[in-house]
């Protein structure tokens, strides 16, 4: 008939076929295709479902036409079987295992539709390139799909997942399929992490897991930096995150590879461009993105905070409980005490150093920071002046217009010559008001001292004033003159040694009052040896016993199970 013939005769009987279909034979046909797919075992087809279908459909125009039909019948071919070999399997790749069966199963089928007229095995390949490329990138999407369906529990199961994870980063560069990973993952951790429900220690280790990750599927960070932040703001509104980074040590598994390199915490804030090795940031990465963030697990779990320092307290304050449980809580009671004085001595000085100069300053003889006496008449009222009040004795010195002044005194005297700051002339009335509630015996000992050393000088009864030059001294004796022994109060003699000693029991009433504010209700033996540091005490266990009987009679404590505590 010739070729021009013959088109227009198959021309006019495909139109008069396809009119003639019923809208049931798309799925019919597709269920035919189908079942010309190779099976997964060796079971061979039937002839009729080879080469001769294939080529009745293309005698009837079917393959032309419904060419979308075939491919989707080799797409969901492709699906259900990652799906069934590749689901829960994590521990070895298998995207190779699928290239394999790829090639020994599905090329063979797609020969049939794709390379019809083939008639050489390098004819063919070419004929199947575009085809196959398309076969393997929807390979590679199923995986990468079902990978990133796995995710939040491939994360879990690290490092056993390590093939898995190893699948995902091979997927991942023939599939744009990024964006999709991070959006389930942070859907996953919110819905499965991020709840109150989940304890703070099972959270940080999903996120160094994560952050393991991640890094294998994406070494340059940008997935890492797009799915941590939600976690890392949840971690920093939790209260125990800090506790439980530092006490990473108390059991089970832990949150950092002791084989993983330490490296220091401060990383450099702009890019090292004179590097070799410098690469230029990923194209997906945001704006806040920086290549040169903290890699090791250290130094991102620290920087989920902004500062180092609320862990470097949060150590100091764990070693010492650990101390004390090595050691007794009394022996470092101390140490303890010592600690909190330094700390709001140096504060408290600052404040006051920053509000008014000063001409004298009071220096710890042993330890700890500088001490400003004015502190003891700016905390004299409160509860807690004795023991923000070092119990230690201090240098004091100070410059006069013709002399400098040095001595070692107790804090009520530094406190007294610190007023003289202010105006030269003082009552004692009005230096007692201005240091506090001291007994007028204590003042006007602690004034005699710096009229003894000639910085001070009583020009009437009650009156002193500050001597900026000497003067000649002169044979007179003082109204305040005392006996040589200048620290022993002066008692009238109808006292009795029983009244004797709790009018010096009165003096470390303070002491007392103040350690059970701060520190609540105290056995005996603990308040004891916290005196013990107090300057000049030197009580039994039983006097302070029957001290605090006769406080509890006035009502000022109470006692009950051997705990004392202030009568609210």
């Amino acid at each position: 008939l010739g070729p021009t013939v013959l088109s227009a005769y198959t021309l006019n009987f495909q139109t008069h076929l396809f009119s003639t279909l019923p809208p049931s034979f798309t799925s019919a046909f597709k269920a035919l295709c189908k079942s010309s797919l190779p099976s997964n075992d060796a079971t061979p087809l039937p002839e009729a479902r080879g080469p001769r279908l294939w080529a009745a459909f293309e005698t009837l125009g079917l393959l032309d036409r419904y060419e979308y039909i075939v491919a989707s019948v080799g797409y969901e071919h492709i699906e259900h079987y990652v799906l069934d070999v590749c689901s829960g399997s994590w521990s070895k790749p298998m995207l190779e295992d699928l290239r394999t069966w790829m090639s020994d199963k599905m090329v063979s089928w797609m020969l049939l539709p794709y390379a019809r007229g083939a008639t050489s095995p390098e004819q063919a390949r070419i004929m199947l390139s575009g085809v196959g490329a398309r076969f393997d990138f929807h390979m590679n999407k199923a995986l990468c799909d079902l990978r990133t369906r796995e995710i939040f529990d491939i994360i879990i199961d690290f490092p056993d997942s390590m093939g898995a994870l190893q699948d995902l980063k091979d997927c991942l560069q023939h599939v744009d399929q990024r964006s999709a990973l991070v959006q389930t993952l942070r859907k996953a951790n919110q819905k499965r992490l991020l709840h109150p429900g989940a304890d703070t220690k099972l959270i940080l280790s999903q996120y160094v897991a994560t952050i393991k990750c991640l890094r294998i599927i994406d070494p340059p960070g940008v997935l890492l930096f797009k799915v941590a932040d939600p976690i890392r703001r949840y971690l920093r509104e939790r209260p125990d995150t800090i506790r439980s980074i530092v006490g990473d040590d108390d059991g089970g598994d832990s949150l950092v590879d002791e084989n993983e390199p330490i490296q220091p915490l401060q990383q450099p804030d702009v890019e090292d461009y004179s590097d070799s090795n410098w690469e230029p940031e990923p194209v997906d990465a945001g704006p806040d993105f920086r290549t040169n963030k903290p890699s090791d697990v250290i130094s991102t779990l620290v920087s989920i905070y902004d500062s180092k320092d609320l862990f470097v307290k949060e150590l100091q304050r764990r070693n010492i409980e650990i101390l004390k449980i090595q050691f007794g809580e009394a022996a470092l009671q101390v140490c303890e005490v010592m600690l909190k004085d330094m700390t709001d001595s140096k504060r408290i000085d600052g404040h006051v150093q920053s509000r008014q100069a000063s001409i004298l300053r009071s220096y710890p003889s042993t330890f700890g920071p500088p001490w400003n006496p004015v502190i003891s008449s700016c905390l004299a009222n409160s509860t807690k002046a004795a023991l923000a009040a070092p119990p230690w004795e201090g240098a004091s010195g100070g410059q006069l217009d013709d002399r400098v002044i040095e001595a070692d005194v107790p804090p009520l005297e530094a406190a007294f010559i610190e007023l003289f700051s202010e105006k030269t002339i003082w009552t004692v009335d009005e230096l007692i008001e201005g240091v506090g509630s001291v007994d007028r015996s204590a003042a006007l000992n602690a004034l005699l001292t710096w009229v003894d050393r000639g910085v001070l000088k009583e020009d009437t009864e009650g009156t002193f004033r500050l001597l900026e030059v000497a003067e000649e001294p002169f044979a007179g004796p003082s109204r305040l003159a005392r006996p040589v022994a200048p620290s022993a109060p002066e008692l009238p003699p109808v006292q009795s040694v029983q009244q004797q000693q709790a009018e010096q029991m009165k003096v470390y009433w303070k002491f007392i009052e103040g350690m059970l504010t701060n520190l609540g209700a105290l056995p005996l033996d603990r308040i004891q040896t916290m005196l013990k540091y107090a300057p000049g005490y030197d009580r039994t266990m039983e006097q302070l016993a029957a001290f605090m009987e006769a406080a509890r009679r006035e009502g000022l404590v109470t006692g009950r199970d051997g705990q004392w505590r202030l009568n609210s």
